[in-house]
């Protein structure tokens, strides 16, 4: 079956539209970390005029989706007072229907994880944070030039259970050139001593708009090998499986009932809309998609606000076979696994036809796995070259 020709059969399966989630982006850093690529600014002042101005674009969202998550990212979120936050989840709350709301995130660094600020974050209705530890050791975070010490991390850790967070999520970066395979698993251990219900781990990338970038150019700072990458990765997934964690998306693990809802709305291609400097939107379209993404500058998006202009830079229509392809490749990430019945319904692709002789050959070399006949999911191999294994199919 080839892809739809036609939108009318987009339009029948979107026709009751799923819950949507929303995401605000806060462009405020401490200071930049070597491997960031994401848009911030180090600005210690003028917070209030960039609430105002979000909020203003909240309001004006010409969209009235009934929304099931809240994500507060960037940057960092708690550089902001929790005052600040409150006017921005208040502005959300407003414009959205959120009857059915089930999660409002916020990251944070451990330097600003104190009992107070917590408490407010507690009060305003968040029930998740996603806190930025990357390593418990100094000179790991000396290198990644991150602005909290190993004895911070462990003190958010403690005050963000005594204010009574039961979900939240640990960030953890491996890769870092030197880091030892000991050291790594001694910070998956850290983390699950302080019993934290989910974990992300990530390998370091070297991405053309930053410092760590420069440094491997000028032969300053040398990666570590595909090989050494490989073994932490595999030891993070043996360890925590052996302590309870499912391991549900490339990078995610969670205990029983702690998976990210935010993240799986992504992975599940529901529409998601995002606010603020560099922020992107996806919104289901008939036969179709839109994607669009806001300028990746402070100035420019305020000056567009404060001019009731709109602050968007870039979009794009995604045709039906692009859709399908990249359905491929967020499915294909998660545990659940691409589910093929799926693709045939709602995206008009035959995956099972056109790749034939692709996938058996991944199921031979042991990179995919069935898990029933019309379902199927990356081994621990496959994870190790999912970019690879999504190439190859989709």
């Amino acid at each position: 079956m080839k892809a739809f020709e036609c939108a009318a059969s987009f339009r029948e399966v979107r026709a009751h539209r799923p819950m949507a989630a929303v995401y605000l982006h806060i462009p405020f850093c401490a200071q930049r970390c070597v491997y960031c690529d994401f848009y911030f600014v180090t600005a210690t002042k003028g917070h209030t005029g960039y609430v105002n101005a979000l909020c203003t674009e909240v309001e004006s969202c010409p969209y009235d989706d009934s929304i099931e998550t809240i994500y507060v990212g960037g940057g960092t979120p708690s550089r902001l007072e929790v005052g600040h936050i409150g006017r921005i989840l208040a502005a959300v709350h407003n414009r959205f229907e959120c009857s059915r709301l089930r999660e409002v995130t916020v990251e944070l660094n451990p330097e600003d994880a104190d009992d107070e600020y917590l408490i407010g974050l507690r009060t305003l209705g968040v029930n998740r944070l996603s806190l930025g530890i990357q390593s418990f050791f100094e000179d790991d975070l000396r290198f990644m030039n991150r602005s909290h010490g190993p004895e911070e991390a462990m003190s958010a850790l403690r005050a963000i259970r005594d204010a009574g967070f039961d979900n939240f999520t640990v960030d953890l970066i491996f890769g870092l050139p030197g880091q030892s395979v000991r050291r790594w698993d001694e910070n998956l251990k850290r983390v699950t001593h302080f019993q934290a219900p989910h974990v992300s781990t990530y390998g370091l990338t070297i991405e053309k708009r930053t410092p760590l970038y420069k440094r491997v150019a000028l032969g300053l700072v040398k990666p570590e090998s595909e090989d050494i990458m490989a073994d932490k990765f595999l030891s993070a997934m043996r360890y925590l499986h052996g302590e309870g964690y499912e391991h549900y998306e490339i990078s995610s693990f969670a205990r029983p009932g702690f998976r990210s809802v935010h993240n799986q709305l992504y992975w599940n291609h529901v529409d998601y809309l995002g606010f603020g400097p560099s922020a992107h939107s996806f919104r289901w379209n008939a036969g179709c998609a839109r994607r669009w993404s806001n300028v990746r500058s402070l100035r420019k998006y305020l000056r567009c606000v404060e001019h009731g202009e709109s602050p968007v830079a870039e979009e794009e229509t995604l045709s039906p076979r692009a859709l399908a392809s990249e359905r491929i490749m967020l499915s294909i990430r998660t545990n659940d696994g691409l589910d093929l019945s799926l693709l045939r319904s709602q995206y008009g692709i035959d995956l099972a036809s056109e790749k034939h002789v692709d996938l058996s050959v991944l199921e031979s070399e042991g990179f995919v796995e069935w898990i029933n006949p019309d379902r199927l999911r990356l081994t621990n191999r496959g994870r190790l070259v999912c970019d690879a294994v999504t190439a190859r199919i989709a």
